[in-house]
């Protein structure tokens, strides 16, 4: 347990943890913002130089990184009966602009981790940074393994799934491109987030702030939330897809469960 005695360092008034914040959160903003425009304005070309392939940016504003993302996300998510269309003039336009913002806080993350961290670290135990720099890492990780997960193995299913519902009653498949980039990237930062479960259990677990057994307590509960989620964020009306979110979700809980009960987290 930790000591009353350990040092948090000077406190800080009302207004100076708004201004720390506020500076912090505009460095996390202008990072994205950087970024977004970026993928939003840039292409990347190839040369070599000596035998050795060589990529760099250029200016690009029809062919750039985020319609390169897109057409990638066609290409391996899509069914081949499936035709992408836009309905109105901007709908490609407000496609690219969500591309772009998937492209920015996926590359501005750590700039966004550090900020945070930066800002509560004042508030925090020496134990308890210690735990946070420990959990960093696999935090990135269990993240990046939630979108390759959902990209690889649950969206190209569940599109071919629900379009299955117009071949079988001779329906013309079409999609916009809005609907199907909305669709996909909220799929895969749902993923993304809820992989970071097992990881939200272990650190609640070893701060004490809960025991190991609360897990097995409200495992029910738990189960009604993850069912709610997948129908939040996939709300086609199919409970098949509800529970292709929910269930690795549910496996995520479990492994959360076990390795809080039998493997605590050491913050000495």
């Amino acid at each position: 347990m930790p000591k009353e005695s350990e040092d948090l360092g000077p406190r800080m008034s009302w207004m100076e943890h708004l201004k720390e914040f506020r500076d912090r959160a505009v460095k996390a903003i202008l990072t994205v913002a950087i970024i977004v425009a970026g993928s939003f304005t840039l292409t990347i070309r190839q040369t070599t130089f000596n035998g050795y392939p060589i990529y760099y940016p250029f200016p690009d504003p029809f062919n750039n990184v985020a319609s390169l993302l897109l057409k990638k996300l066609q290409n391996d998510l899509l069914p081949s009966y499936v035709q992408v269309i836009v309905t109105t003039p901007w709908d490609a336009l407000i496609a690219l602009f969500y591309s772009s913002i998937f492209i920015g806080v996926t590359l501005g993350m750590p700039m966004i981790v550090y900020q945070t961290v930066k800002f509560v670290s004042p508030g925090l135990y020496p134990h308890e940074k210690k735990l946070i720099a420990r959990l960093s890492i696999p935090a990135a990780c269990l993240f990046v393994a939630g979108v390759v997960f959902a990209y690889i193995l649950i969206l190209p299913f569940t599109i071919d799934f629900l379009f299955r519902y117009a071949i079988a009653i001779n329906l013309t498949t079409f999609l916009t491109i809005d609907s199907f980039i909305s669709f996909v990237l909220l799929f895969m930062f749902a993923f993304g987030i809820a992989f970071e479960l097992p990881l939200i259990m272990v650190l609640l677990t070893s701060l004490g702030v809960v025991e190991p057994s609360f897990w097995r307590e409200h495992f029910s509960l738990a189960f009604v939330v993850m069912c709610v989620f997948g129908a939040v964020i996939t709300p086609d009306g199919s409970g098949v897809t509800m529970f292709m979110v929910a269930g690795p979700m549910l496996a995520l809980y479990l492994a959360g469960w076990y390795i809080s009960s039998r493997h605590k987290v050491k913050i000495g």
